[in-house]
């Protein structure tokens, strides 16, 4: 006789444990369907351009957001960004998603750490509680509140009366009024704003957007306030007044009202406005060349006013505060006992711990947030959701372990663990095996890239992904070997006396004519080293990871200057304008005006993009199609991939050998598969920064440097990328990589190792010598980490 009871059914709100997904074919992908564990950790990999930002980013976490927003009033909507819904059929068993991408954080100049994660509200409370002299509220100890106070008469309507009393009011902020709460305060350079030989008519002002056709030239010759004859240099000295520092006046120029306004306060407003970094390239070069940021002498670079500064706790103010490394600040809170200010002591002491958890306790609070990299960002990202009571949502993450050395990924694969294990479902796209070895659920995509790929490959645990044969599965454990032989240098690039950040003044000599590798520990220093001390040196080339400024009308072949030559190829066929053979000029299709598809906005609904009924999406007008090379229209030439683009222009009819150098360097650099007319605004991290190379590769550059070039690469790719390298080194170039990925060390002919550890515990030369030699001293953590990936 049986005593045990059945089992009961479970329940049905149990049943849903998967997130279906059935026929996406956003972008790339080709009808798929998958179903994902929930409350599991779940990677996806693939090679660069398979899909899988396409299936995680644009398919299952864009609806779950879309269907958030709808839950909102329409009011509300209107204020939001409008999400379209994606191509796919059926999305069942979505979760609250949260992403945490590597997208940089703000490029606004007062944006700081500790202002992006919220430590610095809580600072700025506990000064205004505990600081002594306390001189007034939170506020008072803000960059971003300028200090005023006004007096006047109000109107004010009491009991049908109206009667006008006195009032004053005072606010006190902590802005530093010298530089505005920015910390550096700008020089002009009046030599590169206009040449002072010449008149404005004559074209003096240099200033990009400035010429004597346009607009603002027309303001300057008409205004009256100087003769645009005169030569600049003969200027009275209220006439350069004028041109320069003028207050915004009316004018009338041409019969039309208009404001003038002096140079530098106009190049103040339009330009110092936005970070350096968010310029287009030629106004960045202009704002280098014509302005010097020095750091304000008034604040010290602090961003804060006297009052703030003067307000202290045990004798640390609000900025020796921001300005420690966040390790030594969580310590100093925890030293507080003040019971009248407990709870806010744990919040910010657990804030500051997940900083050090998360393996960012180098940084410190008053750094600007668009100094952080891609990896730095992505994990100050993290620390909001690390202490967070929610369960049962899903975290999206786009390659954490990007900037990680080896010895931090155990770290980061811990903390995605902990997330899982509170009850959340955890999707992560990333290359590295260290975390492709920690999955529950294995998703591969490929087998190729672009329009080879967009297919489910495998689909399970990681065992099943080694013996499935599929490109991952084989190169998964993958170990690269030390070089028997290293090449010998033909130079040497001194630095001397480096102290950017946390740099101890380091002397080191960098070989010419060789393959380096620099590497440590994140925060360990190597970005402050060589962007701070090699990159603006004459004949170095710099390719860093920051985002390529474009809108969704350029495209590879307009980034890479690919189109100039082909349009002119064209136009000399038959015998017409190049402008014709562009979208954004004369050959545009006017019922799209060259974009191959119509927006129509709906206002709080997601608005809709519909291709363009007149051109078909091709983006050109009819007649420009009648127009062949090689037997192909403008429109067919685009839709090309760099693969095929190159044997099109290769050879025959259509041969082009400018435009088929550019296509051999994209395909050098692992591009092939894209297509010429792709947007810029669809390629991935990892596209842009090949792309970013493959351009660079023009220049005559004798240096280039290379900054973590593995991100966004599979394990099978990486191979490509090192033959690349060593084409470029044996071409007479000198290659410096700031990398922490193993294969590239054991292939690097120079290994500059930075350490020991983070923050103040880094910045000096641990290590300098061969791979051979860093594997058998194994005197370094890198060192450590390198012997056990080449088996030694």
């Amino acid at each position: 006789m049986r005593t045990d009871t059945p089992s009961p059914a479970p329940h049905a709100a149990d049943t849903h444990d998967m997130i279906r997904v059935q026929g996406a074919r956003e972008n790339n992908l080709k009808d798929v369907s998958i179903e994902i564990p929930k409350r599991r950790l779940t990677v996806f990999t693939g090679v660069s351009g398979s899909g899988k930002s396409s299936l995680v980013f644009g398919t299952i976490a864009a609806e779950s957001q879309r269907l958030i927003n709808e839950t909102y009033s329409t009011f509300v909507q209107g204020f939001m960004p409008t999400l379209a819904r994606p191509e796919v059929d059926v999305l069942d068993g979505l979760t609250t998603a949260i992403i945490v991408d590597q997208e940089r954080m703000g490029g606004n100049p007062r944006s700081t750490v500790g202002t992006a994660t919220d430590a610095n509200a809580m600072l700025r409370i506990l000064f205004s509680r505990l600081g002594q002299p306390h001189i007034g509220s939170a506020q008072a100890f803000s960059f971003n509140v300028a200090s005023i106070s006004g007096a006047g008469a109000v109107t004010i309507e009491r009991g049908g009366q109206t009667t006008k009393e006195r009032r004053s009011f005072t606010i006190t902020g902590g802005m530093c009024p010298r530089c505005e709460g920015i910390g550096s305060v700008t020089d002009f350079d009046l030599s590169a704003l206009y040449d002072d030989s010449k008149s404005l008519n004559e074209g003096a002002l240099t200033i990009p957007g400035y010429s004597v056709d346009g607009w603002y030239g027309r303001i300057f010759s008409g205004c009256g306030f100087f003769d645009p004859d005169k030569p600049i240099r003969k200027f009275t000295k209220k006439e350069l007044h004028d041109l320069l520092y003028k207050e915004p006046t009316k004018i009338k120029v041409e019969g039309i009202n208009l404001t003038y306004e002096g140079l530098i306060p106009k190049i103040q407003k339009s330009f110092l406005a936005k970070d350096v970094d968010a310029m287009q390239p030629h106004i960045r070069a202009f704002v280098e060349r014509a302005i010097t940021f020095t750091t304000c002498p008034d604040c010290d670079g602090t961003r804060l006013n006297d009052t703030a500064r003067s307000s202290k706790i045990a004798g640390i103010s609000i900025a020796d505060a921001c300005a420690m490394q966040i390790s030594d600040l969580a310590d100093w809170v925890r030293a507080l006992d003040e019971p009248s200010v407990a709870p806010l002591l744990t919040a910010l002491g657990a804030t500051l711990d997940s900083f050090v958890k998360i393996g960012l306790g180098y940084l410190s609070l008053n750094r600007p947030s668009g100094t952080l990299s891609g990896g730095e960002a992505q994990r100050t990202k993290m620390i909001r959701h690390l202490g967070s009571s929610l369960t049962d949502v899903t975290y999206v993450f786009d390659e954490p372990t990007i900037g990680l050395h080896p010895h931090d990924i155990q770290r980061m694969n811990e903390l995605l663990l902990q997330l899982r294990n509170k009850g959340n479902t955890v999707l992560v796209v990333e290359h590295k095996p260290e975390t492709i070895a920690i999955a529950d659920h294995v998703v591969d995509l490929g087998p190729g890239a672009g329009t080879a790929g967009g297919e489910v490959v495998f689909e399970g645990t990681v065992e099943g992904l080694r013996a499935s044969g599929t490109r991952t599965g084989s190169h998964l454990d993958d170990r690269a070997r030390l070089k028997p032989s290293v090449r010998t240098p033909s130079g040497r690039l001194e630095v001397r006396g480096a102290d950017t950040h946390n740099l101890q003044n380091v002397d080191v000599d960098i070989p010419l004519g060789v393959l380096t590798v620099v590497t440590g520990v994140a925060g360990s220093g190597k970005s402050s080293l060589i962007h701070g001390s090699v990159s603006g040196r004459d004949g170095v080339v710099t390719v860093d990871q920051g985002a390529i400024r474009g809108s969704r009308r350029s495209n590879p072949a307009t980034y890479t200057g690919l189109l100039d030559p082909i349009r002119k190829a064209f136009a000399k066929v038959n015998g017409v304008k190049p402008a014709l053979f562009s979208a954004n000029s004369e050959g545009a299709c006017p019922a799209c005006n060259g974009a191959g598809v119509i927006y129509t906005d709906l206002a709080m609904m997601a608005g809709v993009a519909t291709t363009c009924e007149e051109c078909e999406g091709k983006r050109f007008q009819a007649s420009v199609l009648e127009y062949h090379l090689g037997g192909r229209d403008i429109s067919e030439v685009l839709a090309m991939s760099v693969n095929e683009a190159e044997e099109f222009f290769g050879d025959g009819e259509a041969r082009t050998p400018a435009a088929h150098k550019i296509l051999d360097r994209l395909a050098d650099v692992g591009l092939g598969y894209l297509t010429l007319g792709q947007p810029l605004t669809t390629l991935s991290g990892g596209e842009r920064q090949r792309l970013k190379l493959a351009t660079q590769m023009a220049t005559t550059g004798g240096v280039y440097v290379l900054d973590e070039p593995t991100t966004g690469l599979h394990l099978a790719d990486v191979e490509h990328l090192l033959a690349l390298l060593d084409r470029l080194v044996d071409s007479g170039k000198s290659v410096i990589v700031i990398e922490h990925h193993q294969a590239v060390m054991a292939h690097a002919d120079w290994i500059i190792d930075l350490g020991p550890g983070a923050g103040h515990d880094g910045g000096r030369i641990v290590f300098e010598g061969t791979p051979a030699d860093l594997v058998a001293a194994r005197a370094t953590l890198t060192g450590e980490h390198l012997a056990a990936y080449v088996g030694d």
